[in-house]
């Protein structure tokens, strides 16, 4: 199993890191487009689309094609990030209230229809935020690599009182806040590296820094890794309620796109929301 995971991250990065560092921002896009995609396939299997899935999955790739046909990659319309932050704060609120039972009592259209909507909206995020620039993008995927890396170890460490045992039985309140302190600390350092004018564009801290203030970026940095939580609930949420283990096996030995980029979903466009405010 660990030779899998380390061989299809090489072949995974082999692909990611020429398209992340280009001169042009479109090959990631493009790349990414593909992955999410697939995602939308997978979200389809989960949700009973049956053999629509592949026609869910054509759908979210030709969504995000107009998108870059449109230059939207470039110049979204900012209401789509707000919208997205409504949709994934008030889904987020009930999804931890119905649990696993309530996600299947929703009509399967509207649940097809809203996992189109949520990745469509993250892989724009994901384009725009490269456009924005490398070290941009790198501080929002570090933001979530850091809330996750930190909660497993505060999870371990000082884990007692279960954050959704119907949804995720492993995680904790201490691992959540071991999370949002460890986001803390990695903005710290990162905004002072910023400060050094050795990267190409300003990284998500300043970006709030600069815009918001000190209080309300730390607030914003909070609820960006209390999000990423969400996101990571929210799939564990989908595939408990038809009991999968992984959403597909496309990536051997780490299951399937969406679950490595659960937690991403909806951070991305809030992080937009949050710099555009």
């Amino acid at each position: 199993m660990l030779k899998q995971r380390v061989i299809t991250a090489l072949v995974l990065l082999a692909f990611l890191l020429p398209a992340l560092f280009a001169s042009v921002a479109w090959p990631f896009a493009v790349l990414t487009l593909l992955l999410i995609g697939a995602a939308g396939w997978e979200w389809g299997r989960l949700n009973g689309a049956g053999a629509g899935a592949i026609a869910l999955g054509v759908l979210l790739a030709l969504a995000g094609a107009a998108a870059l046909w449109a230059g939207w990659e470039r110049q979204p319309p900012a209401i789509v990030w707000r919208l997205a932050m409504l949709v994934w704060v008030l889904g987020g609120a009930w999804m931890l209230r119905a649990g696993p039972a309530g996600w299947p009592a929703l009509a399967a259209p509207l649940r097809w229809g809203l996992g189109v909507l949520l990745l469509w909206t993250a892989w724009l995020a994901l384009a725009h935020a490269r456009v924005l620039g490398i070290n941009f993008i790198l501080s929002v995927f570090c933001l979530v690599w850091m809330a996750d890396v930190a909660a497993y170890f505060g999870g371990r460490a000082f884990g007692r009182r279960k954050l959704a045992p119907a949804i995720s039985p492993g995680k904790s309140w201490e691992g959540v806040w071991s999370g949002m302190l460890g986001v803390l600390v990695l903005a710290h350092v990162w905004h002072g590296l910023d400060g050094r004018g050795a990267f190409d564009s300003a990284s998500l801290y300043t970006r709030l820094f600069e815009r918001l203030g000190l209080l309300p970026t730390l607030l914003a940095l909070v609820f960006l890794a209390a999000m990423s939580v969400v996101g990571d609930l929210f799939e564990s949420l989908v595939k408990r309620s038809v009991g999968a283990k992984d959403s597909s096996q496309l990536l051997p030995g780490h299951g399937g796109v969406l679950d490595r980029v659960d937690a991403l979903l909806p951070v991305f466009p809030i992080a937009l929301a949050l710099v555009s405010l």
